[in-house]
């Protein structure tokens, strides 16, 4: 069985990341989106919000399940025997940076090999950085998470005036 571990801290999903899910899935037997727990950092979203967002828009993927994980990925791959890494790249400023991890991570775990999608061109300019930013300063970002994330958000922080692009409070 080929499976594949998309990891990340989906923090929030975006629509980008629902792409590489759905095209992701159709490519290996079983796909593990694998949320990084970093404690170092102050997420937007808890991580079981975040697992209840990812499962709730992949439930039409069959073979898409969703874990978390601490610590470094080649670990958690090793201890659970998985192979490939699914990863997405939306512009060439992202290669470096892929190509520096999948490097490192081939280097301590030589099983391992990445697979590198290209973002859907609409999809290219969305970061979960760039949305948490939204978030913070009350922009629309309807068209780049999904439906339930946007609810999530608008729950949690409030949403944009769809009229006048002011913030919600």
């Amino acid at each position: 069985m080929r499976i594949a571990v998309y990891p990340g801290s989906f923090d929030p999903m975006t629509k980008g990341h629902l792409d590489i899910i759905e095209r992701g899935s159709k490519m290996f037997d079983k796909l593990v989106v694998a949320i990084l727990v970093n404690s170092s950092k102050t997420p937007c979203f808890t991580t079981l919000e975040r697992m209840e967002m990812i499962e709730e828009s992949v439930k039409h993927l069959d073979n898409v399940q969703v874990e978390h994980f601490e610590g470094l990925l080649v670990h958690y791959m090793e201890k659970n025997n998985y192979k490939y890494v699914l990863r997405g790249l939306r512009a060439l400023a992202d290669f470096e940076n892929e190509f520096q991890m999948a490097s490192m991570n081939k280097k301590l775990y030589p099983e391992i090999e990445v697979v590198i999608l290209m973002t859907n061109i609409k999809y290219s300019f969305i970061s979960s950085t760039l949305i948490r930013e939204i978030i913070k300063f009350g922009g629309d970002l309807k068209d780049m998470v999904p439906e339930l994330v946007y609810k999530k958000i608008d729950q949690k922080y409030g949403r944009v005036n769809d009229e006048d692009n002011s913030a919600v409070k």
